[in-house]
């Protein structure tokens, strides 16, 4: 039965997922908790600084805001339309009549039947269009923040740095969560080739991640750690992840 062939499947594809997602977890827990251990904590902190910096001496800094912002944006609208671009070729393929799982079918350990090529396809779809739209909604916010970031401040108070600070930090955990589940794709695609790829990238990846994350302070023997930061260590303003 072809329940039988995808036993490999059923154990491996949902345990590289949950290892990335109890990650993330662990990651999103750690950034409201100890925010100044993890890179989104202390970039969300000196974002918030930024905008302060750039509102008080706009006259000076406007440009250099406005090109900034302007950067953000592009690379926002390169990984949209890479997402949108994939969604399409995925579509085209799922839509197809040539069944692409014939020349796999020797070299695919787990189940290749049609409801399991159906199932990866879908899968893939489905991640780049919640990438797609997650991009495109921090388009959106940084640019009103764009706009907002220049405009003289008003005595009713509608406009203040902290509004557009969080504008700001809506955009970037939109943006930060759009890159997350464009990297999640690439152990699903993996599984084109078999349910242990899926498994041994998921692994590798929340290895990569977990180094990337966190902030390394070097302690006074020469050792590194992501030591804890004494002192309070919450952050009410730091984006979720």
């Amino acid at each position: 039965m072809e329940w039988r062939k995808c036993y490999l499947d059923v154990i491996l594809v949902p345990l590289g997922l949950m290892m990335s997602m109890g990650y993330h977890i662990w990651l999103w827990n750690r950034v409201r908790t100890q925010p100044f251990t993890t890179v989104i904590g202390t970039n969300s902190h000196g974002r918030r600084f930024w905008v302060s910096a750039i509102i008080k001496d706009n006259e000076k800094k406007n440009i250099l805001a406005v090109q900034t912002l302007r950067n953000t944006i592009m690379g926002s609208t390169l990984m949209a339309t890479t997402s949108i671009l994939l969604c399409s070729g995925l579509a085209a393929v799922i839509s197809s009549t040539y069944s692409i799982k014939k020349p796999l079918n020797d070299a695919v350990y787990g189940g290749h039947g049609e409801f399991m090529v159906a199932l990866k396809y879908v899968t893939l779809l489905v991640l780049f269009l919640f990438s797609f739209v997650c991009h495109s909604l921090s388009i959106r916010f940084i640019n009103q923040v764009n706009f907002l970031i220049n405009c003289p401040p008003t005595e009713t108070g509608g406009v203040t740095a902290e509004y557009v600070a969080e504008l700001l930090e809506r955009g970037f955990a939109l943006n930060t969560a759009g890159n997350r589940l464009f990297y999640s794709a690439v152990p699903i695609l993996l599984w084109i080739f078999g349910p242990v790829l899926v498994f041994l990238c998921s692994g590798t990846m929340v290895s990569v991640l977990y180094n990337l994350d966190l902030v390394f302070i070097p302690d006074k023997l020469g050792k590194h750690s992501g030591g804890e930061i004494r002192g309070n260590g919450n952050c009410t303003h730091c984006i979720s992840v």
